[in-house]
Parts: structure tokens; sequence; C-alpha cells
């Protein structure tokens, strides 16, 4: 069959398809990925053969212009903790109204959208993935009459928030209100003959890498894939130095690579970090910017500072990583069993480091609570506490039982052969998928 991944164009929320997008190609489908230009060639770089559509997004400008009120608006610790049910009705109006107006909108451009349609059009995938906020992967499936399906490689919180916010909506029945993304993608879909429907939101299904205790089941149909990391988004040579044994216990400090590209100022006082570090005896291995080293005077002698390093080769040296909280960093370290100091002060992140302390695979450190003994004390537990470890390999053989992504493929397959509808007769069709 054909299948068409789609994910806006920001590294990190492309990272989590690559390796179902291997495993269908492996299993002798086509696949092909579209975003905007700016992502081809992280996407080529990954082996993939990459659509460009639209122009690119300004996201990252918006981003650092009204992020700071964005991310006030979703203080709230009922939201960040996953605690929808208690937040208050117009909360979650303005968390739709905020999110549909400066991201999702802005990130799925009309000449995304309209390119993309385009595309699918042409080429009639049989299947559309999308990442779960490139929405525009769900116009272009019901645009061309193919199946799709999200793949999440995080909770999923936006979704939940949405689903209360609606069943507030249903519940008040005032005339005056209304539903941001159905007001924004109703007249999209209609431009394409289509009416909007949650579909459109929610996908016919969703293909979930989250583990156990983390994921999120809100009803709709979840097919659970294993996490596989992916570390493809910088150089993944392995230096000289990460072919031995490590002397003392290692720990890797990373705050990720979304933040020096995008060019958002990180929330992370460096120095606190290394001042944290600085009398341990362990190795550091700090994966630093030249832009971000020089935000930092003094450098401990136990820190080996490296520009990148693939996750997957140094974390199973490690005894320790502490990080910022991001999605792939967060489950590479929980797929390899690797206990973590999550940071956290935003979305997600603050879910996931609060799910990964509740399984006793780590400790969470709030981000705006980030000082140096405080992050010492925590570092020194996970060092010395051999329950961290223990609950941290439980955690990634949790991972590990989950199906494969080829194991998915199948699964795909049949579920592709359920939702396709049927093509008229201007479609070019070919033979559907036998049934396994």
């Amino acid at each position: 069959m054909r299948v068409l991944m789609t994910s806006f164009a920001m590294d990190a929320h492309f990272a989590g398809s690559v390796p179902l997008a291997w495993a269908l190609r492996a299993a002798g489908h086509e696949v092909q990925v579209a975003s905007q230009p700016a992502l081809t060639g992280t996407i080529t770089a990954a082996g993939l053969t990459a659509v460009p559509v639209g122009v690119d997004h300004d996201h990252d400008a918006v981003l650092r212009e009204a992020g700071p009120s964005i991310f006030a608006l979703h203080q709230n610790k009922d939201y960040l903790e996953n605690n929808h049910e208690r937040l208050e009705p117009d909360f979650l109006t303005g968390h739709i109204t905020v999110m549909t107006a400066l991201f999702y909108s802005r990130i799925n451009s009309d000449s995304m959208i309209d390119d993309l349609v385009e595309y699918a059009r042409y080429w009639q995938p049989d299947l559309v993935v999308w990442e779960p906020f490139t929405f525009a992967g769900a116009v272009a499936a019901l645009a061309s009459g193919a199946a799709h399906a999200r793949l999440l490689s995080f909770p999923d919180m936006f979704l939940n928030a949405r689903k209360l916010f609606l069943e507030g909506l249903r519940n008040r029945r005032s005339p005056n209100d209304d539903d941001p993304m159905a007001d924004w993608l109703g007249p999209v879909l209609a431009r394409f003959g289509c009416e909007f429907g949650e579909e459109a939101v929610t996908g016919q299904w969703s293909v979930d890498q989250m583990p156990v205790g983390v994921r999120l089941s809100l009803g709709n149909r979840l097919v659970p894939m294993r996490y596989v990391p992916y570390n493809g988004l910088v150089p993944a040579v392995v230096p000289g130095w990460l072919r031995s044994a490590p002397a003392r216990p290692r720990v890797c400090v990373t705050l990720g690579v979304t933040a020096q590209r995008s060019g958002f100022p990180h929330t992370v006082p460096l120095e606190d970090l290394f001042a944290a570090v600085r009398d341990l005896d362990v190795e550091i291995v700090a994966t630093m910017s030249a832009a971000e080293l020089a935000q930092v005077p003094d450098v401990p002698e136990n820190v080996r500072l490296v520009e990148s390093v693939p996750l997957d080769v140094l974390l199973p040296t490690c005894s320790a990583i502490v990080h910022h909280g991001g999605a792939g960093t967060w489950a590479t370290a929980a797929a390899l069993g690797v206990p973590q100091v999550a940071m956290g002060w935003m979305w997600d992140h603050l879910y996931r480091a609060q799910r990964l302390e509740a399984l006793g695979a780590g400790l969470h450190l709030p981000t705006d609570e980030l000082t140096p003994t405080g992050l010492r004390d925590r570092l020194v537990r996970l060092l010395e506490e051999p329950g961290f470890r223990k609950n941290a390999e439980s955690l990634s053989a949790s991972m590990r039982s989950e199906p494969s992504p080829a194991a998915v493929v199948p699964v795909l397959e049949r579920l592709t052969e359920r939702h396709r509808p049927v093509r008229g007769t201007g479609a070019r069709l070919r033979p559907r998928v036998p049934a396994l």
C-alpha cells in the first residue's frame, strides 16, 4: 500500500515517526513524508522520501514573540498535571482558542494544506499517518479518500482537553459558545468538498508509543507500539571515548535540540546545572551547542562537553540522565532503563516527569524550582538508591513488551483496509491489502 506520513516542520515532532516509516518500507510498502520545505533535509537524512508542501511556517517567530503569554496561560497546575476535569470552562475555552489561533492554524497554513491535498489527490495514498498537531494530514486524507491515523509520541493531553471542552460545550448549550477548532477546520474542509467531524481531530485511530502507566486512553481506537529511539537529528557517530566503560559513574546532561534550533530561550539556567555537579565524583557528559556554552563562564573539570552524541549509544553507559523533559529524551531514557531527573515547566513535559516519579523510575524537578542544591540532591539519590535503577528497568521492560514497529505494520494494513473509503471512478485504484 501507499503510506503518506506528515508532520509540520519541527525536527523533534518528526523524529518519532521514523522507526514506523522504516518498518513500513521494510515490509514492502511505499512511504513518502510530506512537510514544509524546512524539514526536507531532516527527512532525507533519515533515508526517507520527502515531499515539500506549502511555505515554511512562522511558528518559531510566533513562539519567540507570543510564547511567554501562551505559556503563562498554561501554567495552570491542573492542566499541566492532566487533571483537566478540574479546569474551569473558561480556561478550556481559552486554551482551545489560543492553541488554534497561534499554533494549529499557523503550522497548518493554507499553503501547506492546499499543496498536501493536491499531492494526496495525485498520489492517492491508501493511508495517511499524521503527527497529532498536523491536522493537514487529516484534511488530505478526507479529501483524497484515504484512511488516516495519528502517531502519538507523547501523552494525549491535548485531545483530553478538547474532549472536556466539548463536554462542557454540550452542557452549556449557549448560542454564543463556539468551537474554535471546528470554526477553523470546517471552512478548510469545505474548500475540498468535505464536512467537519471529530475524525478530523482524532483520526480514525491512533498509534500510541507511550508506555502503560503514562499512556492516556480516551475512548478512541489505540494501537500500542514500542518506542524505538531515533537519534538521526544529530550526527549518529560513536566517538572514540565512548568505546570503553567509564572509570566512574557517568551522567548525561542534555537540554535537547529543539531550543537550539528554534532560537527560543532556555528556561533552565545552565550555570545552575554545572554548579550542581561540580564536586560530584562522576563523569558528566553534557550535550551543548556553542551558543549554549557561551552562557557558561566556568565549566567544571568533571564535565565532558560534546555538541552531539547519539543518546541510544551514550545512555547504556550512564548511571543517570538529567534533562529538560522533552518527549524524545524522556522516552529514550525510559526505553533504555536509565533513571532520570526530568525537568519540565509546560504541557506534557510536566505530566511525563510526574508519571516517571510516580513509577519510581526517576525524580521530577520543576524548572521554576531548579537550584544547584535541589538538583544535586536528586541526582545523588538516583546514583545511591538502587530502587530507581530497578524501577527504570521495569519501565524499560514494559516498553519492550509492546509490539515493535514491524509487528504493528500488519495491524495498520488491516485497519487501512477496513477504514479506507471506496473511491470514485476518477481515482486510480490499486489492489487492496489482503486481510491477514
